[in-house]
């Protein structure tokens, strides 16, 4: 896999907010192997899990939608103190294909309790959304019930990229695969990546550009690819628009998390090309 990007520079390592999320990630993740030390091996001998993540975003009605559970963000700071498997299922009532789950527990606020509690409330797929650095973490994903695991392509090395990625679908995990900066558009192709996410938050600076998969999408589309919106998505008009700019679906938390009425905000956003 190659290391550099359509600008010429090469992979180089996380900066700001992301350095210190990858670098908190590693130090709990080690906790947490400690903890279960056989857990990969167990999920690894367990009957591989049949990937629904990314079909449930090609196929339905409405906009695609994965609609994100996240009570904190590090540029928000605290959001809502919800009930998980609640907002879940009032996401799911308002029409989201999928749900993401924020698991990351210092500045997200985040568990992976959630992901199972939410796995026994609701049966559309789910992603574990974390800085996801260890296969430790993938066996994690898949033992708390879900579909999917988000790879971060500006926090890892390209080699470690392609070793996650590799375990990620030998255990049957579908991978949202997020690029930020152009230096990383080359990650995509490598991998052949299917699913691949733009997100309008640079997660060095926490700066949102919304102007970012605009910027990036001509370079991104491929036949087959599937371009997903993350991040600044608020109404059905930036729907529309990021639709019309190339995205085939979109992630969108915050605006939904403090939205009086969650399934009604869900609904307007997936109906709003109709």
């Amino acid at each position: 896999m190659t290391a550099g990007g359509t600008d010429g520079r090469a992979w180089r390592p996380p900066r700001g907010a992301l350095a210190e999320l990858v670098a908190a990630a590693v130090e709990d993740c080690a906790r947490r192997r400690r903890e279960r030390p056989t857990l990969l091996a167990e999920v690894a001998s367990r009957p591989r899990h049949t990937p629904r993540f990314e079909g449930a975003l090609r196929t339905g009605r409405g906009f695609p939608l994965i609609c994100e559970v996240k009570r904190a963000s590090p540029s928000a700071g605290a959001i809502q103190a919800v009930d998980a498997p609640a907002q879940a299922r009032a996401y799911v009532d308002g029409g989201a294909r999928c749900v993401s789950v924020l698991t990351e527990e210092r500045r997200f606020g985040g568990r992976l309790e959630d992901l199972r509690a939410i796995r026994a409330t609701v049966d559309v797929p789910l992603l574990r959304k974390d800085f996801v650095v260890e296969p430790h973490m993938l066996a994690e994903a898949v033992d708390a019930g879900a579909d999917a695991v988000l790879l971060i392509a500006g926090a890892l090395e390209p080699a470690r990229l392609a070793e996650l990625w590799a375990a990620a679908h030998g255990l049957g995990l579908d991978v949202l695969l997020e690029v930020v900066q152009p230096f990383e558009l080359a990650a995509p192709d490598a991998l052949g990546a299917t699913l691949v996410g733009v997100n309008a938050r640079d997660l060095e600076t926490l700066e949102v550009e919304d102007a970012r998969f605009q910027r990036l999408a001509p370079t991104l589309r491929r036949p087959g690819r599937v371009l997903v919106a993350e991040s600044g998505i608020r109404s059905p008009d930036d729907v529309r628009r990021l639709a019309a700019e190339g995205a085939g679906a979109a992630l969108v938390g915050e605006s939904l998390m403090r939205a009086p009425d969650p399934a009604a905000a869900v609904r307007a956003l997936v109906e709003a090309l109709a």
